[in-house]
């Protein structure tokens, strides 16, 4: 189902939560600055129980970081940790322990998840193939280049957007028409403003 509405959205999570007695897994996929953290906090507020996981706290430490594994669309995200560490633990229904890695420490901190009854993963390369077939509902934010400009220069300031524009737009890019993300989604929200 494609669908490009936010009600019809949080009306298909309402049904899918009604009655269920396993964690719902959301995943929220798209471009840089089409608004994936701020739409996971909105759902994270709608739903007491929820809980929501970052794919920035999976960025790829640099003794990963190989001509090869880049060379990969998706492979500047440590999906395989992110596979096992918590994908896997959400089904047990069970609190359990994941590594947060920080790229300013280039460092692990354990931090403790206790899963909700909705589990939000929001961020680019979510919706990874290793990763994509875990989740219940799938949604992709699409962003028009001109706004996506705009918002990363008033988030990032000019010589940060330059480093979105040449080097994280294009791996992002190559990660969403590869593997065709946009048309795995459940529903495609287009931002516009």
């Amino acid at each position: 189902m494609k669908n490009d509405s936010t009600f019809n959205l949080l009306s298909y999570i309402n049904e899918k939560l009604s009655g269920r007695n396993t964690p719902l897994l959301v995943a929220i996929d798209g471009r840089c600055a089409s608004g994936k953290t701020t739409l996971a906090s909105h759902l994270h507020r709608m739903f007491p129980d929820s809980i929501v996981f970052h794919m920035d706290d999976f960025f790829l430490p640099p003794s990963m970081r190989t001509k090869e594994r880049l060379n990969t669309p998706g492979g500047n995200v440590h999906y395989e940790r992110f596979l096992y560490e918590v994908l896997k633990q959400l089904p047990n229904n069970a609190p359990f322990t994941y590594n947060k890695y920080s790229c300013m420490t280039n460092s692990l901190t354990a931090v403790q998840a206790y899963p909700a009854t909705l589990n939000i993963i929001e961020g680019a390369y979510c919706m990874h193939p290793t990763l994509v077939d875990f989740y219940d509902v799938k949604i992709f934010l699409d962003i028009l280049p001109s706004l996506q400009q705009s918002r990363l220069i008033k988030r990032e300031g000019e010589e940060g957007f330059i480093a979105f524009k040449d080097r994280w737009i294009p791996l992002e890019e190559k990660y969403i028409s590869y593997y065709k993300i946009n048309e795995k989604a459940d529903f495609v929200l287009s931002v516009h403003a």
